[in-house]
């Protein structure tokens, strides 16, 4: 009789359906179903050893366990042997030889991951990437560096040196781990973790010759009103200058100079005054004078340590960060 089944009905499955179990999935006709790095383990430990006994005893597994790993292996591999056994132990078959250097290659690569993991996790190995604005590379940073590369030598160490906001914007794209910023400029902090360092005082760069140089204790922002300033923006809005504003006046801006070095230079020469922060205070020429602001109540500026919110700090970034801390509170007050 015919088969009446398959000739009045259409295979309406197949022809109406796509076949989206298929493109979903890898196709293990080609590749074959995936090996268990564990088999792998074992297949080295018996052709090491040339024994299902030895290795079952070197891996602390029964014997019938390594068998029973070895099969799946060759059943994995489509069925063929890899060793033949013989009366005294095992021996590699063709195919087993064929497949050890490849087993050989997935295993050191585990063991390489592994130590490069752990390293990572000690901070023993990887990479840092930071950045800091100017001023903190004077001194802060570089106390920080030095005590880190000491406790930490291989790791891989990226530093980048910007304005705060610029830092930002790479911290948020993950192109640094943590970067040293301040609230000059005016950059938005809500979306950042915090790590505060310290509350930053000023100072006003005079030359030597100045009448005020050899006043003792702050002077009020005040009394440089009438000055001209030397300034890295001809605008106060966003930098340092942002303390006279809060003063109630609108410094003149004689000249625009973005270089620290170069600003010193115009005020020893008496051409205005300038701001100094206080992580850059011990870096000045001798042929200028530092006065202190007067403080009135509210800090200048604010330096933290900058992470991004919500992602997790590898060991070399938190050590980093323990690093800039411990440099910070020897900072001369």
């Amino acid at each position: 009789m015919p088969n009446t089944h398959e000739t009045s009905l259409p295979d309406t499955h197949e022809t109406s359906l796509p076949d989206t179990h298929e493109t979903s999935l890898p196709d293990t006709r080609q590749t074959g179903p995936e090996l268990s790095t564990v088999w792998l383990r074992v297949f080295l430990e018996v052709a090491r050893h040339g024994s299902f006994t030895v290795a079952a005893r070197t891996l602390g597994w029964t014997q019938s366990a390594v068998s029973r790993q070895v099969a799946s292996l060759e059943a994995a591999l489509d069925g063929g042997p890899l060793f033949d056994r013989l009366p005294r132990g095992v021996a590699l078959t063709e195919a087993g030889r064929l497949l050890v250097p490849y087993a050989e290659t997935v295993a050191g690569a585990l063991h390489d991951a592994r130590r490069e993991l752990g390293a990572l996790r000690e901070a023993a190995g990887g990479r840092l990437r930071f950045g800091a604005f100017a001023t903190a590379d004077a001194a802060l940073v570089p106390h920080a560096l030095a005590l880190f590369r000491d406790r930490h030598p291989r790791v891989r160490v990226v530093r980048e040196e910007g304005f705060t906001p610029a830092l930002l914007d790479r911290l948020t794209a993950g192109h640094l781990d943590l970067a040293v910023v301040s609230t000059t400029g005016r950059a938005p902090l809500e979306a950042y973790e915090l790590h505060h360092l310290l509350d930053e005082p000023l100072y006003v760069a005079v030359p030597a010759g100045h009448p005020l140089a050899g006043h003792e204790g702050p002077v009020p922002l005040g009394r440089f009103a009438d000055a001209d300033w030397i300034s890295g923006s001809q605008r106060p809005e966003g930098t340092l200058l942002d303390a006279a504003l809060r003063q109630g006046f609108s410094p003149r801006v004689a000249h625009v100079v973005g270089e620290w070095t170069a600003k010193q230079g115009y005020v020893a020469a008496g051409l205005g005054v300038t701001l100094v922060p206080a992580l850059a205070a011990a870096s000045v020429r001798p042929d200028i004078t530092l006065l202190r602001v007067l403080d009135d109540g509210a800090p200048a500026r604010a330096v933290y340590v900058a992470t991004l919110r919500g992602r997790s700090l590898t060991a070399a970034a938190s050590a980093f960060l323990d690093a800039v801390r411990e440099a910070t509170a020897k900072i001369p007050a």
